[in-house]
């Protein structure tokens, strides 16, 4: 077994530290582990310079991935590199829908097993990333209110054993009681789906299935096909809005009439201003972004086939 280089956030807490050492214990049985803690991006830049010919494991969440993942793109690594996850983070949506388990121990059995299968990267104009989804209007909104729920609610329970997971369909209920609507056209292939003339409530394009903790946003999303899938809500009434928020949180809003789902590989937002929500971190305002998407991009180990949906 090559030898590994396993990075951290050096923010953990004391139950991720007890966390990854468990993970650790299995991953020094097999080969020699290197593990380092970056708290910014000159950090992680420093230490992918020197990370030679090592697979490099990340220990943290669907922020820690991306981060790496967005380091090593800007320095055109990308697809030299193997990477493993040590899912430490509260939501964990990125292992969640492609079957890394979430006990670290047995997420390290896998890192050591599982075989390297190719991930689709998303990217916009700009030259960012996203690895698992990008979310436009409520779900922006969902997020930056679930961010701060998933703060108090961690603090509810013991270690990994806690209410943060519940942040988002929190947020979300929220966004749907004041919810920020959105006059925008969503063209997907160079298709105008939507237009400026009728508000919509959130647009996402889902490289991974799950957001904030496991709430399905695009629930049939696959990260190796070549595409992203588009969920465009135009729930804008009262009754509307809290069924949505209803069917999101059990994976059904596809099925609605007020729901539009689509696949494709390069899908425009403009219109009025918006926030976006990529992968957890909030950006904006905007008044247009494009995404493509870049096939096989990445590789990561991951188990030989990918979950069916939930």
């Amino acid at each position: 077994m090559e030898p590994l280089l396993v990075i951290r956030n050096s923010g953990a807490g004391t139950a991720d530290e007890e966390n990854l050492e468990l993970g650790l214990s299995v991953l020094r049985e097999a080969t020699s582990v290197e593990v380092v803690a970056t708290g910014d991006p000159g950090e992680l830049n420093s230490v992918l310079h020197r990370a030679g010919t090592r697979r490099i494991v990340v220990a943290g969440g669907d922020g820690s991935l991306h981060a790496v993942v967005a380091a090593l793109h800007a320095r055109g690594e990308l697809g030299e590199r193997v990477l493993g996850l040590l899912p430490l983070g509260t939501g964990n949506d990125f292992a969640r829908g492609n079957g890394v388990p979430l006990e670290v121990d047995d997420a390290a059995r896998l890192v050591l097993t599982g075989v390297e299968r190719p991930v689709d990267l998303v990217v916009d104009e700009l030259g960012h990333v996203v690895v698992n989804s990008v979310h436009v209007g409520a779900g922006a909104q969902a997020s930056r209110r679930g961010a701060r729920w998933k703060e108090r609610l961690h603090r509810v329970g013991v270690g990994r054993v806690n209410l943060g997971r519940l942040g988002y369909p929190v947020g979300s209920l929220q966004a749907a009681v004041r919810p920020p609507f959105v006059r925008l056209r969503v063209e997907v292939d160079g298709e105008r789906v939507v237009d400026v003339d009728e508000p919509v409530l959130m647009v996402a394009i889902g490289n991974g299935r799950h957001v904030g903790g496991g709430t399905p946003l695009t629930p049939l999303a696959r990260v190796d096909d070549g595409k992203v899938d588009v969920m465009v809500s135009r729930s804008v009434g009262p009754l509307a809005r809290f069924g949505y928020v209803a069917d999101l949180v059990r994976g059904r809003h596809p099925e609605r009439d007020d729901v539009l789902y689509l696949r494709g590989s390069r899908v425009s937002v403009s219109g009025e201003e918006f926030w976006c929500s990529a992968d957890g971190e909030i950006d904006g305002p905007d008044r247009r972004r494009t995404w493509r998407v870049e096939p096989h991009a990445l590789r990561m180990v991951l188990p030989a086939m990918q979950p069916p949906p939930a």
